[in-house]
């Protein structure tokens, strides 16, 4: 207890967890892939910052700034021409790279260049990587890494706090006791899977006096199946179910306005061949999305009014405790310009402009 208690002092005062104006690097999810045919092109805010993304006439995904560098037009008014992409507004055309090819005012190319961004197709969705090289893949479901996949998305929402604190709750320990009336002792071990990810997985028996898990038990022949993969902060695979039939839940969460989130939920098992695992696959996501329903009960309300402040950490908070951890040291990057957030160098303006407040010099 002396341990979790001296390990959330460092953590209760975060420069990344819970932070209304940045994020971690990586993949968000833009828009759902049936939204986007070819030859269209769509407008999205992400995480602050104005996006177009089209599919060319091959099918092909790019993903630009929103706005024409010529005077503002927002290019999701335009129209895909091939490859390309041409501005309404001065009819501006630019390459799946960015690059002005066309401006038919002058009949000479200009040395321009839109910032592009790297965009990608997984699980029914597109995704945007929010740095200059993706450094991991899409996110994926650990246990599913090396298998072809069926998904359906099912549920979008809103809740009234950040993605980080909507995250932790797949990892509270005691709240499968006390909301969702599971009588079992939930036991963690952490796993980091990379830089940008990591796996919290069930490692206890317990519950031996109940009905419900005597029941069950004879399906497992370790510990009852339950494990959280997160990505990013944001983004979490669950899997859980008896050895025979495991169920995939995937929560992608991004931040948006005032430090709250919007949330897709993505449906995901392992693809079987012919009309019968079509079939089957229909019936495993239908019981899925049973799964998920029963554990969103209970406590939806909570995030809509959560304060989120661990003030009183206990032992069966360290899971939570080792989530921040993992956050905080992933790269940090601004709300809407996306540019990497220095520390060092936030700390120095801070105190050179506290310095020029107590001397009373106006501090612009």
């Amino acid at each position: 207890m002396k341990a979790v208690s001296n390990t959330i002092s460092s953590y209760r005062y975060t420069q990344i967890f819970n932070h209304s104006r940045r994020f971690i690097e990586g993949w968000y999810w833009a828009i759902p892939s049936r939204k986007l045919r070819k030859g269209q092109v769509k407008p999205v805010t992400l995480l602050g910052r104005e996006l177009v993304i089209y599919r060319d006439i091959e099918g092909k995904l790019v993903c630009f700034d929103a706005y024409c560098p010529h005077m503002g037009a927002h290019l999701a008014e335009g129209k895909v021409e091939g490859g390309g992409l041409r501005c309404l507004f001065h009819n501006w055309k630019f390459d799946r790279k960015g690059n002005c090819v066309d401006v038919p005012c002058l009949g000479t190319l200009l040395p321009l260049q839109l910032k592009s961004w790297h965009v990608a197709e997984k699980y029914g969705m597109i995704w945007v990587w929010t740095g200059e090289t993706p450094l991991q893949p899409l996110p994926f479901v650990p246990e599913l890494k090396n298998f072809e996949c069926d998904s359906i998305l099912t549920s979008r929402f809103l809740k009234n706090c950040h993605p980080n604190v909507l995250m932790i709750n797949a990892i509270d320990a005691h709240h499968f006791n006390t909301v969702h009336n599971l009588p079992v002792e939930i036991v963690f071990r952490k796993q980091e899977l990379n830089e940008n990810a990591v796996i919290f997985s069930n490692v206890t028996w317990g519950g031996e006096d109940s009905f419900l898990i005597k029941f069950i038990r004879p399906f497992y022949k370790k510990a009852i199946t339950y494990s959280m993969c997160y990505w990013y902060g944001s983004i979490g695979t669950v899997t859980l179910g008896p050895d025979f039939l495991h169920f995939h839940i995937m929560f992608a969460l991004r931040l948006i306005e005032d430090g709250k989130t919007q949330g897709q939920t993505i449906l995901i098992t392992k693809k079987r061949r012919g009309i019968f695992g079509w079939l089957f696959n229909r019936v495993v996501l239908w019981l899925t999305d049973r799964v998920g329903n029963y554990f969103a009960k209970g406590d939806t309300q909570i995030f809509q009014t959560i304060k989120f402040d661990l003030k009183t950490p206990t032992k069966a908070d360290n899971s939570i405790l080792q989530f921040i951890q993992n956050v905080e040291k992933q790269k940090a990057l601004r709300w809407g310009s996306w540019e990497a957030v220095n520390e060092e160098e936030e700390k120095k303006q801070q105190k050179k402009a506290e310095m020029v407040k107590s001397k009373g010099e106006p501090n612009d």
